[in-house]
């Protein structure tokens, strides 16, 4: 009879071979990818700097990142070619939608693959023409019950400060109304919304967001978390961003110095691929979790991008590396512009039952469908019940192998 060592050993090979693929995959994007991408990047930031005349230390200066924003085809084929069909693409998508990207983000870009998932995350395609879906579908024109206000839950409603961001993603939800301008919510209209939040005492849980109000200068954002945090049944502030991805300049002493007097904060970020964790922005995350906020990460599923579990599964361990932790893993929504994003749930749920006993379950994230008309967030789970009665129940490990367990 075996050992119980030796049966030990024999069940850690097994766990080991169980892995041995992803760990091949990493060590490969790690010296393939990662630091060429670095060297790259590197060489696109000197291009870009020498074009916008600029030096390092403006490169770490948001304020300049945001003035030599790159939205253009005019600019944009200084670094990239381009093609006939490439630029007449770009000049239909730009009648429609906007799109716009901080030189930080460009110099992430592959300039010779328009299918690199930075650029398609950054960069418009012919795709975007497809008009199937919704230019509204999760109803918040119809979840608005007062100024800047999205109310879809019984005790927790966002508020829309800006329609500004960094960068403009090519799978925005609301992408009706982010780009058209850089639009900051007027006073009166924020006021409108604080005193909606004052008169619902039910209310407990506000999630500020936009566009990215990390655009607002600090002395606005500020003004805002101020009178939100002052009313006296509001528990908990949030902040939606994805500057951290897209200009993490913007993370600042001064401005984590600000939010860091107004706990409990939370702030959630979005990464979607594993190239948009660099050092700039691991130090961004790093500088707002020294300053005491817990950061969740809200990727979404996109096609071409992310929809591959080892896509998955390095991004979600990077992130909790950067102190992020995986929060959600959002179904892509039926946003007209977007069709070329999308994936079947059912794809989603291979990739989410794989996570499961290969990665901490730290890294493991809850994948969400928001239901159409502002029907709330409904969770996706990977089924591991086969049988379940008074008497009994049939459960699936993260193997596969079943497990039964009598009442």
């Amino acid at each position: 009879m075996e050992d119980k060592r030796e049966i030990s050993l024999k069940r850690a090979k097994e766990l080991h071979n169980e892995i041995a693929d992803y760990l091949e995959f990493k060590e490969q994007y790690i010296s393939d990818v990662s630091e060429k991408r670095d060297l790259i990047s590197l060489k696109h930031k000197r291009e870009l700097l020498e074009y916008f005349g600029g030096t390092d230390e403006d490169w770490d200066d948001y304020h300049w990142q945001l003035k030599n924003r790159i939205g253009s085809v005019s600019v944009l084929t200084k670094f990239m070619k381009l093609s006939e069909s490439q630029l007449k693409m770009f000049e239909e998508v730009s009648k429609k939608y906007r799109w716009a990207v901080t030189p930080y983000y460009l110099s992430l870009m592959d300039y010779s693959d328009m299918n690199y998932p930075i650029n398609l995350l950054g960069l418009p395609t012919n795709a975007e023409l497809n008009n199937q879906g919704e230019l509204d579908p999760m109803a918040e024109e119809y979840t608005n019950p007062a100024a800047c206000i999205t109310r879809r839950y019984p005790n927790r409603l966002i508020i829309n400060v800006t329609s500004s961001c960094a960068a403009f993603c090519r799978h925005c939800q609301r992408r009706r109304r982010i780009g058209e301008c850089d639009r900051i919510e007027s006073e009166d209209r924020i006021n409108e919304a604080i005193q909606y939040i004052k008169d619902n005492k039910e209310i407990r849980d506000v999630l500020i967001t936009g566009g990215d109000p990390l655009m607002l200068p600090d002395e606005m954002l500020e003004s805002i978390i101020k009178k939100v945090r002052a009313i006296e049944h509001v528990e908990i502030v949030r902040i939606g961003t994805r500057v951290p991805a897209t200009m993490p300049q913007r993370i600042t002493k001064k401005l984590t110095d600000m939010l860091k007097k107004y706990h409990p904060l939370f702030i959630n970020i979005q990464f979607d691929h594993p190239g948009e964790l660099t050092k700039e922005a691991v130090k961004a995350c790093e500088m707002l979790a020294d300053a005491g906020i817990p950061l969740g990460n809200q990727m979404v599923f996109l096609k071409g991008i992310n929809n591959d579990k080892y896509i998955v599964q390095l991004l979600n361990e990077g992130l909790l590396k950067a102190r992020v932790r995986p929060y959600y893993i959002f179904h892509p929504k039926q946003v007209q512009g977007t069709k070329h994003f999308e994936i079947k749930v059912s794809e989603g749920l291979k990739i989410m039952e794989y996570l499961r006993g290969h990665t901490s379950g730290l890294a493991i994230p809850q994948y969400i469908l928001n239901a159409p008309e502002g029907l709330g967030k409904i969770p996706l789970l990977p089924n591991y019940i086969e049988e379940n009665d008074e008497y009994h129940v049939k459960l699936k490990t993260w193997e596969g192998k079943e497990v039964n367990i009598e009442y």
